[in-house]
């Protein structure tokens, strides 16, 4: 689906929860000195302007990283370096905080199929260690697979505007961990009254992925109540990320 845009709910309740956890996992990894791939199905644009029209019109950010004052971190570090250089009313997107928080010897592959979202995504993230596709994240990402470095992330985040896309993420995961069995995959997925990811939860659930789930206030009482991760191949001592979350965002995350 081409009509989703993240201009509209960047910085809100599920960006906290998905990026926190993000920058957590890519500073863990980054500890060690070999260099890490990094990849992203669905990139956006990474860098968003909280003034703009599509982030007024809806509000979202000002329930979400307006409300909280984020402890010294990977993700308050990405934060605050995207703002000393854009402005105070900017705010990261996930192919920005990865970039901010990777190194040199680190690749990333940023996969996005929307024309506009692409040529932002382009003019907002330049670097030689920075390949950004305009094609489909599974098939981008798969067809990638495995990267050199083979130490690496993947980050799953669908707007999940259509059902189905619940179940082709399970699939994609499963044929990603057999094409790529080292790789941490980190999907996303929104927690709604319908309870529609079911069928995610199942089809990853031969993988035995670590799962957190956050809730917060729905906005105009409808929509999202909370927000979902699943982590496959979760390196030791990551729970600790996970744990920090809700502390970290008090007043907007509660555990669901």
């Amino acid at each position: 689906m081409l009509s989703y845009q993240h201009a509209f709910h960047a910085g809100n309740p599920a960006d906290l929860h998905k990026h926190f956890v993000l920058a957590g996992l890519l500073a863990q990894l980054t500890r060690k000195p070999r260099a890490i791939s990094y990849m992203e199905t669905h990139a956006g644009r990474g860098l968003y302007d909280l003034s703009a029209p599509e982030a007024q019109k809806t509000g979202e950010a000002a329930l979400g990283i307006a409300r909280v004052t984020l402890p010294d971190g990977p993700y308050a570090q990405a934060l605050a370096a995207t703002r000393a250089q854009h402005g105070e009313n900017t705010y990261p997107g996930s192919p920005l905080i990865a970039q901010t928080l990777l190194r040199d010897a680190d690749q990333l592959h940023l996969m996005e199929l929307h024309p506009a979202e692409h040529a932002a995504l382009r003019r907002n993230l330049k670097g030689a260690n920075t390949h950004i596709h305009l094609r489909s994240g599974p098939e981008g990402v798969l067809a990638l697979s495995p990267p050199k470095p083979r130490r690496g992330l993947v980050l799953v985040d669908p707007s999940y505007e259509v059902k189905t896309e619940y179940e082709s993420t399970a699939a994609f995961a499963r044929a990603l961990v057999a094409k790529w069995p080292e790789a941490l995959v980190l999907i996303w997925y929104p927690l709604l009254p319908d309870n529609r990811h079911q069928p995610l939860i199942k089809g990853t659930q031969m993988l035995r992925p670590l799962r957190h789930e956050v809730a917060f206030d729905q906005k105009d009482g409808r929509g999202m109540m909370g927000s979902g991760l699943l982590l496959l191949n979760p390196p030791y001592g990551i729970g600790q990320v996970f744990d920090a979350v809700v502390p970290a965002c008090t007043g907007v995350l509660r555990a669901a």
